[in-house]
């Protein structure tokens, strides 16, 4: 391998895509390595995976097509003479090289090992919130079962669990009880003071998730997504909508007055994303994670509004700052287009695999959908996602869990009123037939026949709620959900997401329209601006 003439950067690629680390990491991989030769720097990629575009011969000056671990990454920043190494644009397997490759003595270019590792170790980063007087989920991190049992205990059930370092939400669950807990740490990687078990307070509300640049002085936030589903869905999986359409101005001045704080207070030079929850009843702001990285929302947020996020991360890692550069600092103003992110499954290739959404991510790709209109935006991504939506008179088949059956009595009407006929298990039937609103009957599995089973199977209904959570794959439950899987019926597992659906259904979408012609049109974002607020 020969130095290249210029001054190299290393870019380190995510690997083999996989559920939980995807295209966004070659999609930044990509811009990074434009913004690098822009910049007049050699740009060297590494990755291993030819099926990304990172991989294609002309993106970079250098291409290393070896796996990105420590010893290929030193390899390969040695035998270019590269100024340091770029790890923010590599997901999670990138950023866990951080404290190895500075060990060897290989620099990193942009966010140092001591902000990568405040961001990711919990105690670090549970006093960096303090100092802030941010506040979070009460949690802590546990080094053995025992410790993990009385953490449960004094933050009462129920409990986010999750192993440190992982990406995805791999290893994230619920739990409500002491025999889940138990069950859980069986199962999930060993606790070691490597890699302690991460345990929150488990928290309802609504979620925001930021993407932004930070460059020591000023900060560039292009947008606040908003999550539909409430918290308890891994964002990944969640369908996401900006701007945002229940969050206050005020609420969102001080989400970019946060995401400030916490840039400011880790040394960020570069990306970094933040998930917030705002609390049902309440107007808290609680912080749920800081990934000081590029996360599945750059490329959309970056494609919405126009503004290169990796761009200017690129650059900023370089020295430079935002306030030479094109996009203007601060929350920029909301376009007045919608954008919602949509996301993809592919249950019906993975045998057995329950369709329960929950922490734990299982989405394998993402659509958007673009209107006026939020409804709009919502019906083009449910029918780019490949989600069949019930025609006029079509035959939805519920199934609602006690805990969620009095929020759901104004979905259930709300079908009906589209003209909908409702297809009921016999305790939402009794609900519904409390509530005054019709629906058929149906028996539960092997109680009659035709059961609910059967029903689906027959393809005489054209979708199915079903909201029942359960860590048992074979209940009755799981069998509803994948038997429609297999019949090609699409199944929701959150009323939030069936909520959606009916707005999406209550509303017609306007004319197909490129992102181009509204970004010409609407686009409000892309007005740059020298405010740092």
């Amino acid at each position: 391998m020969r130095a290249p003439l210029r001054e190299a950067v290393v870019v380190v690629g995510s690997g083999p895509i996989r559920i939980g680390q995807g295209i966004e990491f070659d999609y930044s991989c990509v811009h990074a390595a434009w913004a690098l030769r822009e910049a007049g720097r050699a740009a060297v990629v590494i990755n291993n995976n030819p099926e990304t575009v990172s991989t294609d011969f002309d993106v970079s000056d250098v291409l290393v097509f070896e796996p990105p671990g420590a010893d290929e990454v030193e390899a390969t920043a040695r035998a270019t003479n590269a100024r340091g190494v770029m790890l923010a644009f590599g997901g999670q397997t990138a950023i866990n090289l951080a404290s190895e490759l500075s060990r060897r003595g290989i620099a990193i270019v942009g966010s140092d090992r001591r902000s990568l590792d405040m961001a990711e170790d919990r105690e670090k980063f549970d006093a960096a919130l303090e100092k802030l007087g941010v506040a979070r989920p009460r949690g802590r991190a546990a080094n053995t079962f025992r410790e993990a049992r009385a953490i449960a205990r004094e933050i009462g059930f129920p409990v986010l669990v999750r192993p440190s370092y992982v990406l995805g939400g791999r290893g994230m669950e619920i739990v409500y009880n002491e025999g889940q807990l138990a069950s859980y740490v069986e199962s999930a990687p060993p606790i070691t003071p490597g890699a302690p078990l991460l345990i929150d307070k488990y928290m309802r509300g609504r979620e925001v998730e930021v993407d932004a640049a930070f460059d020591g002085d000023d900060i560039l936030i292009p947008g606040i997504f908003e999550h539909v589903e409430r918290a308890g869905i891994h964002s990944g999986d969640s369908i996401s909508v900006f701007p945002t359409q229940t969050v206050s101005d005020a609420m969102e001045q001080r989400i970019v007055d946060v995401t400030e704080a916490i840039a400011r207070e880790l040394g960020i030079r570069g990306l970094i994303n933040i998930q917030f929850v705002i609390p049902e009843g309440t107007d808290e702001l609680l912080i749920i994670e800081a990934n000081p990285r590029a996360s599945r929302t750059v490329p959309i947020i970056s494609k919405a509004t126009g503004i290169n996020l990796v761009a200017a991360a690129t650059r900023i890692a370089l020295g430079e700052k935002l306030r030479d550069m094109p996009w203007g600092t601060g929350l920029r103003p909301k376009p007045d287009y919608v954008v919602v992110k949509v996301p993809v499954f592919s249950f019906a290739k993975m045998r057995g695999v329950e369709t329960a959404l929950g922490p734990e991510m299982k989405s394998t790709g993402e659509v958007l959908g673009i209107d006026a209109t939020y409804a709009g935006a919502l019906r083009k991504g449910f029918v780019g996602a490949g989600i069949r939506l019930p025609k006029d008179g079509g035959r939805v088949l519920v199934s609602i869990s006690d805990e969620e059956k009095p929020d759901g009595v104004d979905l259930l009407r709300r079908l009906v009123a589209l003209g909908h006929t409702l297809v009921a298990t016999p305790g939402t039937y009794d609900l519904l037939r409390a509530s005054g609103i019709a629906a058929e009957r149906v028996d539960k599995i092997g109680e009659g026949t035709p059961d609910v089973l059967d029903v689906i199977k027959q393809r005489s209904v054209d979708l199915v709620i079903n909201d029942f959570r359960s860590t048992r794959a074979q209940t009755d439950n799981y069998r509803i959900r994948r038997a429609a899987v297999e019949a090609s019926i699409a199944s929701l597992t959150s009323l939030d997401t069936a909520r959606a659906l009916v707005t999406a259904l209550e509303s017609q979408a306007g004319p197909p329209r490129s992102l181009q012609e509204y970004q010409a049109t609407h686009g409000a974002a892309l007005a740059p601006s020298t405010s740092s607020g």
